[in-house]
C-alpha cells in the first residue's frame, strides 16, 4: 500500500460517520509542516498569513508553537475582530478603505495597540484621519515596499502590482510624511517577493520554463536583498525605533530569513499545503487540508459522478486554479466539463472500485480559499476525527 493509499484508507476511517461534503485537516501533517517552516526560518519569528488558515482555533494551534509570533491579516474587519478574540499582535497586509473600521481603530485602545495597519500612499492617511470620528487612539503603521524585479530601465517588470514605494528614497519620504503626522507611529516595513515566495521554481513537464523560473528568482533574491537592506537603512534614519521588518512568504522562508535587515517572515500556505505548493526545489511539504465530495452517479464504465467540487481559487484563470482529485490515485477530470459546480465527472480506472456514497477526496489550489467552502473543519489525528471547529464561514465571517 503506497502512502497515499495508507492515507485515503484513514481519511475514510476517520469519517465514515460523516456526510460529504466536508473538509479535513490532517494535524500530523499540519504539525509537521508547522516544523518544516520552522526549521527553514532559521530562528526568525514566522507571521501567520491567516487568509492561509482562516480557522481561529488552528490560528491559535500554531501560534501556540515555538517560532510562530503574530497574526498577517487581510481586511481590517478580520483585524479588529482577531484583535478582540485575543490575539494581540495583528498586522494587516493590504491598505483598506473600511471607514466605520478605522473609526472602531482609533476610538479603542486596545484594538489600536494590537492592529498595525498597510500604507503606501499618503493619501489612505487622508482617509483614515477623515474616518477617525473623534477618536484619537494612534494608529500603528506599516509601509509596504514594492519587491517588484524592474529591468531593461523598468521596461520589464516581475512582479506583483502592489505598493508604488520602490527605491530606499520613496520609502522614507513616506515614513517622513507619516512621522510628521499627529496620531500616527510607523513601526514597520513589510517587503512580501511574490514571484519569489510564490511561484514554483519546479514545474512539472516544463524543464525550460522550471530553469527560467529559478534564473528569474535567483536575479530577484538579489537584486531585493541589497535594495530592501537600503529601504531599511532609510527608514530607521527617521524612525530608529523601527519594531520589525516583515518578508518572504512559503516559498521563500530561508532565503529571506537568511537576510540581515529582515526581523520576521509571513507564511501561511506551507500549513496546509496546497497543491499550488507542490512545484519547489526550497521544499517538500505534506497535504494537511483537502475535501471530500460523495459520488452520486456511476454513468459508465471508468466514471464516477461526485456532487460539486467546482471551487476554483483566484489568480490568472487556469487548470492550476482548480482543485485536483487527489484520493484515490489515479482520477481525472473529464476534459469537456471539468470541475462542476454542482456535479463533477471524474475518469480513470479507479472510478470502478467507488461505490454510490463512496468520498472522493480532493486537494484545493490556495489554501485558506478552501475555507470559504466549508463552514467546519474536521481534524485527524490517526485515524479518528478528534475535533470539528469552525472556519471564518462557520462563525458567520465572509470578509471578502
Amino acid at each position: 500500500m503506497t502512502a497515499r493509499a495508507a492515507d485515503r484508507a484513514r481519511y475514510d476511517r476517520a469519517t465514515a460517520h460523516l456526510d460529504a461534503p466536508l473538509a479535513i485537516v490532517d494535524l500530523e501533517a499540519f504539525d509537521a509542516n508547522a516544523d518544516d517552516l520552522v526549521r527553514r526560518a532559521g530562528g526568525k519569528p514566522i507571521r501567520v498569513a491567516s487568509k492561509s488558515v482562516r480557522c481561529r482555533a488552528l490560528l491559535e494551534r500554531v501560534l501556540a508553537r515555538e517560532g510562530f509570533a503574530g497574526i498577517m491579516s487581510f481586511t481590517l474587519a478580520e483585524s479588529l475582530w482577531l484583535a478582540r478574540s485575543g490575539f494581540d499582535d495583528v498586522l494587516l497586509a493590504y491598505p483598506s478603505a473600511d471607514r466605520a473600521a478605522f473609526a472602531e481603530l482609533a476610538g479603542d485602545p486596545k484594538l489600536a495597540a494590537a492592529v498595525t495597519v498597510m500604507v503606501d500612499d499618503v493619501a489612505q492617511l487622508d482617509l483614515i484621519d477623515a474616518s477617525r470620528g473623534g477618536g484619537r487612539e494612534v494608529v500603528r503603521v506599516c509601509l509596504e515596499l514594492d519587491t517588484s524585479l524592474r529591468l531593461l530601465g523598468g521596461r520589464v517588470r516581475v512582479g506583483a502590482r502592489r505598493s508604488p514605494l520602490h527605491s530606499p528614497a520613496e520609502v522614507a519620504e513616506t515614513a517622513r510624511a507619516v512621522a510628521r503626522r499627529p496620531g500616527f507611529e510607523v513601526v514597520g516595513i513589510m517587503a512580501y517577493e511574490g514571484h519569489v515566495a510564490g511561484v514554483g521554481d519546479a514545474v512539472a513537464g516544463r524543464p525550460l520554463r522550471s530553469r527560467a523560473i529559478r534564473l528569474m528568482q535567483s536575479a530577484a533574491r538579489r537584486e531585493l536583498a541589497v535594495r530592501r537592506a537600503e529601504v531599511v537603512r532609510a527608514v530607521r534614519a527617521v524612525v530608529p525605533g523601527l519594531e520589525f521588518v516583515n518578508g518572504g512568504g512559503t516559498g521563500s522562508v530561508q532565503h529571506t530569513a537568511a537576510e540581515d535587515a529582515v526581523t520576521e517572515i509571513a507564511a501561511g500556505s506551507g500549513l496546509y499545503v496546497p497543491r499550488l505548493f507542490d512545484n519547489y526545489t526550497s521544499f517538500r511539504g505534506r497535504p494537511a487540508a483537502l475535501f471530500a465530495q460523495p459520488v452520486v452517479r456511476r454513468p459508465g464504465v471508468g466514471v464516477v459522478t461526485v456532487l460539486g467540487g467546482g471551487y476554483p481559487a483566484s489568480g490568472a484563470a487556469g487548470p492550476d486554479r482548480s482543485p485536483v482529485p487527489y484520493l484515490p490515485e489515479g482520477l481525472r477530470y473529464d476534459p469537456q466539463e471539468q470541475a462542476g459546480e454542482v456535479q463533477t465527472p471524474l475518469l480513470g480506472s479507479p472510478a470502478d472500485d467507488l461505490l454510490i456514497g463512496d468520498k472522493v477526496w480532493f486537494r484545493h489550489a490556495k489554501a485558506g480559499e478552501l475555507c470559504e467552502r466549508f463552514d467546519a473543519l474536521h481534524l485527524i489525528e490517526g485515524d479518528a476525527v478528534t475535533a470539528t471547529v469552525p472556519t471564518y464561514r462557520g462563525e458567520g465571517r465572509t470578509f471578502l
